[in-house]
């Protein structure tokens, strides 16, 4: 029987998004990269830990190493990785890669809302029977088109699960390692009582440990790109749980790397940047004199937005923006990074009340990813209203597209991270 006080530690990261290289980030340079953050996590688990992966582990269209080499790097977790969460990008370059991908690793990635995926699993600790699953967040089937996937309904495929790991299965805890968002988080936790975890993922949040009001469940989201490690501590006492705590790891250089897969990082890299199709990506455009912030980058988009449409108005979700750029030399991949979905510009035309409702679904977003970055206003007493906006918002965005949808709407051709860049080469100095 396991001792008093037993504890058994599990880490978790999330939304790791093919960044395999140490980035910029919260302004510091050199923060995450996976050689550090696999060393740690490889320490941890000779030392008995569980680890996760919360999903999202690669991005079509940036960065680079994505597009190249798709998802190389998952198999070097095998040994290292107990269980993944299926993430909205996991299946960016079709049903096929993404079954190559999942066979070429040894831990399962689950999703107890996609018909055909594994449910859950159950991990062995220092004695306890640990009970982990995952869930498909609420707007996966406006994300992922593909004709193979099934979703189900997320709460019911929940409390099923709960129920079997606790009354059939006699599980000592139950977690849920992603992919959702943090609101869905919340709700789920009041909604099926029984979790004890809920680690965060899908809104890329940074949140150390809390409870979730009302509840018996916790909750922790360790941000995006690799960039902390969620380390939660599972502590029972006279074989219940008892307590839990934890913390967000930093992972930077501080850590000792993992050299199998530093010295893998390092060639695939070397040989990105010589392949004619993605060189050009890693060429300095512009040089900045001082960074620029993510809710600047957000502010200067959409202002570049209204600008280039003639409108009275833009808007863009803050999804958009997953970075800030540095000072110094700028390359396209690391605007990329900043901004990494390949929006188009579209231009809308909406009555006032249509844009007062356009106004509530944002305020009530706030500053969540939901939220968005705004430039301009109506001219008064005008019975229309221009708005510029991302083809994202305008057709894929619950809420938001059915606003659009109700508005004449046409495409521009232009590409929003472009025009961004030819405003960053306008304001700074050559390279």
């Amino acid at each position: 029987m396991p001792a008093a006080g037993e504890t058994v530690t599990l880490l978790h990261f999330s939304d790791y998004h093919s960044h395999a290289l140490p980035f910029y980030s919260e302004g510091r340079g050199g923060q995450g990269g996976l050689a550090r953050g696999a060393g740690f996590l490889a320490r941890h688990k000779r030392n008995g830990a569980l680890v996760f992966s919360g999903g999202d582990m690669m991005n079509k269209g940036a960065p680079a190493w994505s597009d190249k080499y798709g998802c190389v790097e998952w198999s070097w977790l095998n040994g290292i990785v107990d269980a993944m969460a299926f993430g909205n990008h996991d299946a960016d370059y079709g049903w096929e890669a993404w079954l190559r991908c999942r066979d070429s690793v040894r831990y399962p990635i689950l999703s107890a809302n996609i018909e055909g995926f594994p449910r859950y699993t159950i991990l062995d600790a220092r004695g306890k029977r640990i009970g982990v699953f995952a869930l498909a967040g609420s707007d996966f089937p406006s994300l992922v088109r593909l004709p193979e996937l099934k979703f189900t309904d997320r709460i019911a495929a929940a409390r099923e699960v709960v129920k079997r790991l606790r009354d059939v299965e006699r599980v000592d805890a139950v977690v849920l390692i992603g992919h959702e968002h943090g609101g869905d988080d919340q709700a789920l936790a009041r909604a099926v009582p029984g979790i004890d975890v809920i680690f965060g993922t899908h809104g890329h949040e940074k949140k150390e440990l809390a409870q979730i009001p009302g509840t018996g469940t916790w909750t922790i989201a360790p941000f995006q790109y690799l960039a902390y490690v969620s380390r939660v501590d599972l502590i029972f006492t006279g074989g219940r749980l008892t307590s839990v705590r934890g913390s967000l790891v930093p992972v930077d250089a501080r850590m000792p790397l993992h050299r199998a897969i530093a010295r893998n990082v390092g060639r695939l890299q070397r040989e990105l940047e010589k392949d004619p199709q993605y060189r050009h990506l890693f060429v300095p455009f512009a040089a900045l004199s001082s960074p620029i912030s993510v809710n600047a980058l957000g502010r200067l988009t959409v202002g570049v937005m209204r600008d280039a449409a003639r409108a009275d108005v833009a808007v863009s979700t803050r999804s958009s923006f997953r970075g800030a750029l540095p000072p110094g030399p700028i390359d396209l991949e690391t605007l990329r990074a900043a901004m990494p979905y390949d929006n188009e510009l579209v231009v809308a035309e909406m009555t006032p009340a249509t844009y007062a409702r356009l106004l509530e679904i944002a305020a009530a977003a706030g500053e969540s990813e939901s939220g968005v970055y705004s430039a301009g206003a109506p001219v008064a007493g005008s019975e229309r209203v221009t708005v510029a906006t991302t083809d994202y918002l305008a057709r894929v965005a619950g809420g938001y597209r059915e606003v659009f949808t109700a508005s004449s709407q046409r495409g521009t051709g232009l590409r929003i991270r472009e025009l961004v860049r030819e405003r960053i080469v306008a304001g700074a100095r050559a390279p």
